[in-house]
């Protein structure tokens, strides 16, 4: 079986207790594709319209359960949320301005998580730069710089 990326991204929903009904919907679906199958897993992926909130958040914990995936662990968590979103700014399928803006986001939520400290910086020197010439959140970045600091934040997160 292979391993379904956006796991990543039920957990830090999970974590952060959000709705995401939809997405988990299709996360299903996914780890079906992939080979997974439980009962739970079946249900969730066939779920349709209206989708209820507390039944949703309960389903999915029962798939979690089911698939033996853990997200007690928020640093675990929020390190593979880190990771998938690196994968998807470096591969392009995801605008690294709205990718810091969503790890900017969780550091907030999740008071100031200091995993996450040096997106945060780096959100707001890239949107300082939109409208100024100089940032005060990272040392040395610049304009002319911003862009290959970001890349090469999340090449060394992944340590690529």
């Amino acid at each position: 079986m292979i391993a379904v990326a956006s796991i990543a991204e039920v957990l830090i929903y999970k974590i952060l207790k959000r709705h995401n009904e939809e997405g988990w919907v299709n996360w299903a679906y996914e780890m079906l594709v992939a080979g997974y199958e439980t009962e739970s897993l079946l249900i969730l992926a066939g779920m349709r319209g209206n989708l209820e909130y507390f039944e949703m958040w309960t389903l999915t914990d029962k798939v979690l359960k089911e698939l033996e995936i853990d997200y007690a662990d928020q640093n675990v968590v929020i390190t593979g949320y880190v990771s998938y979103v690196a994968h998807r700014v470096l591969s392009g399928e995801e605008k690294p301005s709205i990718a810091l803006r969503t790890l900017k986001d969780i550091y907030f939520d999740l008071d100031y998580e200091p995993l996450l400290s040096e997106f945060f910086n780096l959100y707001y020197a890239w949107e300082d730069l939109q409208s100024s010439e100089d940032q005060w959140y990272v040392n040395g970045v610049d304009r002319s710089n911003i862009d290959e600091a970001i890349t090469s934040c999340f090449k060394q997160w992944l340590k690529v």
